[in-house]
């Protein structure tokens, strides 16, 4: 999520961007899970929109296990929503990776929110091509930039929003992923 092809950085414009989406929903519950190669539900479902977009906010990388840990992600929002009484509800995943880590399997994490009537709206985010991104972390925490070659499992995502009832959608720069 710190690749630089989106403009000043994945991480920083999917932060703004949810923000101003949480905004716009009012009287909507909406909760917070963050994954990386692990997963942590960061907020539960609420309409405390100040609170959610402060921990929005505070996210950053290197916090959680580096990897993508799709299916866990997903995971940890479907408990979150399982037992809701709302008569929508709706798991939007916003990744960058390819899922290699976590032991569910995001297929499974699919059928799970599908027997609970859960939606999956699914957001590939990076440009095509390669992109300027961390290669390595430095002993002082610092992150070593090179170019990557842009890696979305995009026939996941899609297969992940087709059989739960939601789309996906591919997000290569700032103004798609808005």
């Amino acid at each position: 999520m710190l690749a630089r092809d989106f403009k000043p950085d994945r991480l920083q414009v999917s932060k703004t961007l949810a923000a101003a989406f949480v905004e716009k929903r009012i009287f909507d519950r909406i909760g917070l899970v963050t994954f990386a190669g692990e997963a942590f539900s960061r907020c539960p479902l609420t309409i405390d929109h100040e609170m959610l977009r402060k921990f929005l906010m505070e996210l950053e990388c290197g916090i959680l296990e580096d990897g993508t840990a799709i299916g866990m992600g997903l995971s940890s929002a479907i408990n979150r929503l399982k037992s809701s009484v709302s008569k929508s509800k709706v798991v939007i995943l916003l990744t960058d990776g390819v899922n290699n880590a976590g032991y569910i399997k995001p297929r499974t994490a699919s059928a799970i929110a599908q027997s609970f009537g859960i939606k999956l709206y699914t957001i590939g985010v990076g440009s095509t091509g390669s992109a300027y991104a961390p290669i390595r972390r430095m002993m002082d925490g610092r992150y070593h930039f090179g170019h990557v070659e842009v890696k979305i499992d995009e026939d996941l995502l899609q297969r992940l929003a087709e059989e739960t009832g939601g789309k996906y959608f591919r997000a290569t720069d700032n103004e798609s992923l808005a």
